[in-house]
């Protein structure tokens, strides 16, 4: 069986590329491993309607000592369903350089893996690559980076990518994309890369990690103003708010604000949860505390760590 991995720093679209990749192997038996780092299981409810088996593991990188077991764990049980392709979409704070000898330390013979493919923000992906470590991680164990969302971007800022993408990663092949597209022809593209000698299980410590619930109560507007107030000192916002007027999909890329009402099925206590995720120097904690004094009557509880 085959495995690829896909990578990709927070927000680069790889919820939307994973739902189009699949169709890459829609012959196939599919098992899907999702990582979110946060305590909410998002992407899962997203990935819902793809026709393939699937495992979430919350809370944490997978590649971290904090989760290893249980990536472990639910890599054995993937093999005992003998699926022909195994998806791992990993944590857009997780470190992956250390994918190759995890699956030659276990028993995992049976598995092929096939190489690991980077989602890059053709919008942000000079921002992070500066102030987030784990994206150069990320591109540098990858054969192949989907630069995605280029619609949005300007040649010269794609041009630039090109050229930051091949410093720290001379080997690498790129595409260009919109909407997380993937190209049949493009398969050949992703390969193993060579076991790197120093492979760190580590954790960003820079990163500051926030839940906030929701009361239903709280109405689309009063969402949308605390999400703006958020946007610019975090990464990352996502969730599944219950609103008075329905749920709403909170996916939210720094001051880009994205709420959509959302009609698939989320699980009763998931939804009102808002996972928040921000770098050092950002004033998470601070703007929360002002969120609280604006929106007090709708947050019933933040959580830190």
């Amino acid at each position: 069986m085959e495995l690829y991995l896909i990578t990709g720093f927070l927000g680069a679209g790889k919820t939307t590329f994973l739902r189009n990749f699949v169709r890459q192997f829609s012959q196939k038996r599919i098992y899907l491993i999702i990582n979110e780092f946060g305590r909410t299981g998002i992407d899962g409810s997203l990935l819902s309607e793809v026709d393939a088996m699937m495992a979430e593991i919350n809370n944490g990188s997978i590649f971290c000592s904090c989760r290893l077991d249980q990536f472990e764990k639910v890599l054995e049980e993937a093999v005992t369903q003998k699926p022909d392709v195994i998806l791992v979409e990993a944590s857009g704070l997780s470190d992956p350089t250390n994918i190759q000898k995890i699956l030659s330390s276990g028993d995992f013979s049976s598995i092929e893996y096939r190489g690991s493919i980077c989602l890059v923000d053709a919008c942000r992906f000079q921002q992070v690559v500066e102030t987030a470590r784990m994206c150069r991680k990320q591109v540098a164990v990858s054969s192949l980076a989907l630069i995605n969302k280029t619609d949005l971007a300007s040649r010269e800022q794609i041009d630039r990518i090109r050229t930051q993408l091949l410093e720290i990663n001379p080997g690498i092949r790129m595409v260009e994309t919109s909407f997380g597209s993937f190209e049949p022809q493009w398969l050949s593209l992703i390969q193993p890369e060579p076991v790197m000698d120093e492979a760190f299980a580590t954790q960003d410590l820079t990163l500051q990690k926030a839940c906030v619930r929701f009361t239903s109560s709280v109405t689309p507007v009063q969402l949308r103003g605390f999400l703006t107030l958020l946007g610019e000192e975090t990464y990352r916002m996502k969730g599944f708010i219950k609103t008075c007027e329905g749920v709403f999909l909170a996916d939210c890329v720094s001051s880009a604000i994205q709420l959509t009402p959302f009609a698939g099925e989320v699980e009763e206590t998931e939804q009102g949860k808002l996972v928040l995720l921000a770098g050092k120097g950002m004033q998470l904690r601070k703007m929360l505390k002002q969120a609280k004094e604006w929106y007090g009557d709708t947050i019933s509880e933040v959580q830190y760590g």
